[in-house]
């Protein structure tokens, strides 16, 4: 296995990088709002042993949420999700351990501002209260700036490039107290990006993770190649697994990402160099505290059952749980639905179809599944 020795950053009680230990994350799937019950998500993810814990906050409702959960786990490690509102970072930094924030969203608000004014702004807060940052990098929602400079189906250099760009800002600014992802839905594109990363610059700490990894055990094979094939070249520094589950099992999410670091340490591979896809793709995130209907864990569930008619058919099916990760997100696959509170967006590829009620989706999934299914047929025998 290739050692390379990244920059040591702190996150809280625990660091990263240089000779420590991968660290293991997950995030609360419950709305931030709902204190109760967010606590008890952080509770579960404590006992389930994660070294870091992520918690979204979008409105200043969140961030009163928040402090009262910082109340009640003092020692929690808590890295909060800026989401689209990146001037939150001054509210919530006095409560968390780190700021992760997303190079493609810093366009959302105050757009005539220079990004790298915005970049400062929140280098000076992690700086007055001693807080760490994660560049976080995600294919459904990469710098448009970048993404016009490159093919449609170039996805993974506009993504590297925004990357590095953002970490030269932050050196220029003086900050190293940062780390970075690059992720997708894709294993093997989180592969080719963060290799490519780490060649370019080997000196930055990597969170490693398959986006929208989808439910078990679909989304565990998925991560498990991703991670197997970077990690034993050095890359990575700190992981998540991200699954589509209920949110009393979230802490599965914690004890796979350590079954995995384990079988790796004791030379148990159960991978392939690449990822190879067949058949029925659902593509579904994990829940977490940006849903915005709990019905959508159940959704995930259904199509993955109502499709086992198709299973052999080669179609990408994406089920989006909240308008951050949803719209950009489901363009790349054949049909794509995110959640709204109370109807779905569906999707065939970057066109929206229509929105339709919880009770409606499936049957219309089924009606333009089977659709798809007769175009492809038509085409093999044309």
């Amino acid at each position: 296995m290739t050692e390379r020795k990244t920059r040591e950053i702190r996150i809280g009680n625990i660091r990263i990088g240089g000779t420590n230990p991968i660290a293991v994350q997950s995030m609360t799937a419950t709305r931030t709002q709902d204190i109760d019950a967010t606590i008890r998500q952080v509770e579960l993810l404590e006992e389930a042993g994660a070294d870091v814990i992520r918690i979204a906050v979008d409105t200043a409702k969140d961030v009163t949420a928040l402090a009262e959960v910082r109340k009640a786990r003092p020692k929690a490690n808590l890295v909060i999700d800026l989401q689209e509102n990146y001037r939150l970072a001054e509210k919530v930094a006095p409560f968390v351990q780190k700021l992760r924030y997303n190079p493609g969203h810093l366009h959302h608000i105050e757009r005539d501002k220079p990004i790298r004014d915005k970049v400062k702004y929140l280098v000076d807060v992690a700086r007055e209260h001693g807080t760490a940052i994660r560049v976080g990098v995600n294919c459904g929602s990469v710098d448009p700036a970048k993404l016009d400079l490159y093919p449609k189906d170039d996805s993974i250099t506009p993504m590297v490039e925004s990357a590095a760009e953002h970490c030269a800002m932050l050196d220029d600014l003086g900050f190293d107290q940062y780390c970075v992802s690059l992720k997708d839905s894709d294993p093997n594109k989180v592969m080719d990006a963060n290799i490519r990363f780490a060649a370019i610059r080997p000196d930055v700490p990597l969170h490693l993770g398959v986006t929208e990894a989808g439910m078990p055990p679909d989304g565990v094979i998925k991560t498990r190649v991703a991670f197997e094939q970077l990690i034993t070249r050095g890359i990575g520094d700190t992981i998540r697994v991200s699954l589509t589950l209920p949110f009393e099992r979230k802490g599965e999410e914690v004890t796979v990402g350590r079954q995995i670091l384990e079988d790796i340490a004791s030379g148990r591979f159960r991978s392939v160099p690449r990822f190879e896809q067949h058949g029925m793709n659902i593509i579904s995130c994990p829940s977490c505290s940006r849903v915005e209907n709990e019905a959508f864990i159940d959704l995930a569930q259904n199509v993955k059952t109502m499709t086992e008619y198709a299973k052999e058919h080669d179609i990408t099916i994406a089920v989006m749980g909240c308008r951050v990760n949803g719209p950009g997100e489901t363009d790349d696959a054949d049909l794509g639905m995110w959640c709204a509170p109370s109807f779905v967006n569906l999707k065939r590829g970057a066109h929206t179809i229509g929105q339709f009620t919880y009770d409606e989706i499936l049957g219309r999934l089924r009606v333009e599944l089977d659709k798809l299914i007769e175009e492809k047929r038509q085409k093999v025998y044309a």
